[in-house]
């Protein structure tokens, strides 16, 4: 049985995260980034992340509002959101930029194989895995590169002017390693949450309909950040991915 404590701290985390992301992207939507994807990004981040993006956008993502970056990229100056960023917070950025698609892509995902089991069903349930669980992960990693390479190609492509074909390959190089290190720290904590937190300690079964399965997603893409963030550091150092 779910104690009324995490319920009702569920409940919680979950209203400010939504509370947080509109508080984002009405900032967003006075002060355009830049950088147009990250109108986007922003407030998907603060969905799982809340009271920690809202300071972290408040000081380095305003930065990188058109109406400051513009000017000075135009008088052939460092725009101030490279100038002023710490690299480790330049990597924050660029592993957020990738969160956004896991979790545009995971909510997405997770309702579609709720309301429609047959995705499921496509996807292993039954004939492969006995847990329903694994089969809707496949198609969560598949949502998830998507989102994450069209996000990618939307950043890459014009950053360095290029082809939509080479854009589109890069976006990819880019991504794919940065997301797969997302997916498995995010994976690593919900399989700790739906086969032991849930089923073993507190005797109930974690549903997609329920404010502590949205709880649990939230900390595990926080999970998904510490695994991604060394790969990022690597892809950005390498130059394969864009720092921001």
């Amino acid at each position: 049985m779910i104690p009324t404590w995490l319920h009702v701290l569920a409940w919680l985390s979950v209203l400010l995260g939504f509370a947080c992301a509109a508080y984002i992207a009405l900032d967003v939507k006075k002060h355009p980034q830049h950088m147009r994807i990250m109108n986007v990004v922003w407030p998907a981040c603060a969905l799982f992340g809340h009271v920690l993006i809202v300071p972290f956008y408040r000081k380095y993502g305003r930065l990188a509002a058109h109406e400051i970056a513009h000017p000075a990229m135009q008088n052939d100056e460092t725009p101030p959101h490279k100038a002023q960023t710490p690299f480790p917070l330049k990597v924050a950025k660029g592993t957020l930029h990738c969160g956004s698609g896991c979790t545009l892509g995971d909510i997405i995902a997770e309702w579609l194989a709720f309301l429609v089991p047959a995705i499921a069903i496509w996807f292993g349930w039954q004939a492969l895995f006995g847990e329903k669980m694994y089969a809707v992960w496949i198609f969560d990693y598949i949502l998830a590169f998507l989102f994450g390479v069209a996000f990618q190609y939307f950043t890459i492509k014009p950053m360095r002017g290029l082809s939509p074909g080479a854009g589109l390959t890069q976006a990819v190089k880019a991504d794919f390693l940065s997301l797969t290190a997302w997916q498995v720290g995010m994976y690593g904590f919900m399989a700790f949450a739906h086969l032991f937190l849930f089923a073993v300690v507190l005797g109930h079964k974690l549903h997609v309909n329920s404010v502590e399965f949205w709880f649990m997603m939230q900390i595990a893409m926080l999970f998904g950040f510490l695994t991604a963030y060394p790969i990022n550091w690597w892809l950005i150092k390498r130059g394969i991915k864009e720092a921001m």
